[in-house]
């Protein structure tokens, strides 16, 4: 993701989250941190024919790329800030691939465990992520504002474990997109 993707991130997020959206604001912030050797953020976004389709993104208090201590002081540790695909495309497995790609994020970060909040009435994002290993491990009483809908906290250790590395690309046949190859959606890191 890069700034110039705000605006259709932002026209999204409302779409699908018009109750909870996230101002644009955020998304600014969260890219602020997203570049250079101390990148404690990864965020991508998902587009076909042009089209933005999804987004995802993961904040990390991992070790950062200069030896340094990632955001908040606590080492090894990522959490899922967001995964949002346009309703057209669920359940083609594009969900999947973004969280494929925000672990591989995790694993660069030497993040040994992944921690993310689900709405408590997102059925089908739980079983996204139960299918990777996230456990419940908590509840966030009225997280979810301004509709006070509480909040699953799942955790998923040892990310690694969830992920395959990415194969090599072999031809320029081959798929564009980063997240797991699917033809027809390139994604932006």
């Amino acid at each position: 993701m890069r700034w110039w993707d705000i605006e259709r991130v932002f026209q999204l997020e409302r779409e699908l989250f018009p109750e909870d959206a996230w101002s644009r604001g955020m998304f600014w912030s969260e890219l602020a941190h997203a570049r250079g050797p101390a990148a404690t953020r990864r965020y991508v976004v998902a587009e076909e024919a042009g089209r933005l389709v999804g987004y995802a993104g993961l904040t990390s208090a991992g070790v950062a790329a200069d030896g340094g201590e990632g955001t908040g002081g606590v080492a090894g540790v990522a959490d899922v800030q967001t995964i949002a695909v346009r309703r057209d495309h669920w359940g083609t497995g594009l969900g999947a691939r973004l969280l494929t790609d925000l672990l591989r994020a995790a694993t660069a970060f030497e993040c040994a465990e992944v921690l993310l909040e689900c709405r408590i009435d997102n059925v089908r994002a739980q079983k996204l992520y139960e299918r990777f290993g996230f456990e419940t491990i908590g509840v966030r009483k009225g997280y979810y504002q301004p509709g006070n809908v509480d909040a699953l906290v799942m955790r998923l250790t040892d990310p690694s474990t969830s992920v395959t590395p990415a194969a090599p690309e072999t031809s320029r046949a081959a798929p564009a997109n980063p997240v797991n190859g699917v033809e027809g959606t390139k994604t932006h890191g």
